[in-house]
């Protein structure tokens, strides 16, 4: 089969295509995958970078999704044929997450989906949804489980509810699925205009060009009347924290998701405590999480919005494309 295999010193550079040889037959309780694609999210390319360390020799990514081509002993939830799609924490199963549930993080701890072909326990898995392909599938192992239990799971959105998403990766553009079809309003934020009146498109109720307005924490929360959002799914971390405790109701709900704008910033706490808003930490979801959003996306016709393929051999194109931020929608591998 082909792989990649990320040699040390890390980066794109040394993203090596290799071809080793296959697995023949899953062990009791697995499932043998042929994987048909794969998508790149922002902890991929700090593997791939080296800003995440890993094993020499690794092979990356963690959202992968194909086919069963076989089943050990054991297994009665698979079949032969079966559209699968991986989890991203293949020992969280479902509950609240624990530090023995927490392990095995694909294409870091353990090898990840960059390869033709995957041995993995069975509960690595769950199915991907009716109608989809396997670009499709692959993109919601860590963007989608991310925004489904930052709205569905921790911040139960309901109907009437305001969400306010930042920028146009792939967990805001999940989210914003989610919300409207939850029948919540949705403010976007971006700082391209273009971006903008495809977010608008795709059903954001309202939008600012956060470089036209630097204070777009105090208008997100004009734009509720004074009252401020119910839900933030923030994914810049201490560079925007602060603007989004601005839009927040008094008791509102901060999915805080990622740190794209580094690690050092202030937050103002009596803020925090004085409007009684909470934040939740996220760290993608269970497999119960995943059953449940794959549940929804087919009973909702829901399909996530995919920039662009690249083929397993440009995957070192496929992440300067990802860096280069013109994508709209994730960017996938295909096998």
């Amino acid at each position: 089969m082909r792989l990649v295999r990320l040699s040390a010193p890390a980066g794109l550079e040394n993203l090596k295509l290799v071809e080793e040889d296959s697995p023949s037959k899953p062990k009791r309780g697995e499932l043998l995958v042929r994987i048909r694609a794969c998508s790149l999210n922002f902890h991929d390319y700090m593997v791939a970078l080296g800003r995440k360390p890993t094993a020499d020799g690794r092979i990356p990514l963690s959202d992968g999704a194909g086919e069963v081509v076989a089943v050990g002993d054991d297994v009665h939830e698979f079949h032969v044929g079966d559209a699968v799609v991986s989890t991203y924490w293949p020992h969280w199963l479902g509950g609240e997450p624990t530090p023995a549930t927490k392990t095995g993080e694909l294409g870091d701890d353990i090898d990840g989906y960059a390869r033709e072909y995957a041995c993995m326990p069975s509960h690595a898995f769950t199915k991907a949804p009716a109608g989809y392909t396997h670009v499709e599938a692959a993109t919601l192992t860590c963007a989608g489980v991310t925004a489904w239990r930052s709205l569905v799971v921790c911040g139960r959105v309901k109907p009437g509810d305001t969400v306010l998403i930042l920028g146009t990766g792939g967990v805001s553009l999940f989210a914003l699925q989610f919300a409207k079809a939850a029948g919540a309003r949705v403010i976007a934020t971006s700082s391209s205009e273009q971006k903008l009146e495809k977010l608008k498109h795709l059903g954001a109720d309202m939008l600012i060009n956060y470089k036209a307005v630097p204070d777009w924490g105090r208008k997100a929360k004009e734009l509720t009347d004074g009252r401020g959002v119910d839900h933030v799914v923030e994914v810049g971390g201490p560079g925007t924290l602060a603007q989004s405790i601005a839009a927040c109701r008094m008791g509102g709900h901060i999915a805080l998701v990622g740190i794209l704008t580094g690690f050092a910033g202030e937050v103002s706490i009596p803020a925090l405590f004085s409007n009684q808003i909470r934040i939740s930490g996220i760290s993608i979801g269970s497999r119960t999480d995943q059953e449940d959003m794959v549940r929804a996306l087919t009973a909702h016709s829901l399909k996530p919005l995919v920039d662009r393929s690249f083929q397993l051999p440009e995957i070192a194109a496929a992440f300067q494309h990802y860096k280069s931020q013109n994508h709209f929608g994730k960017v996938c591998l295909e096998l």
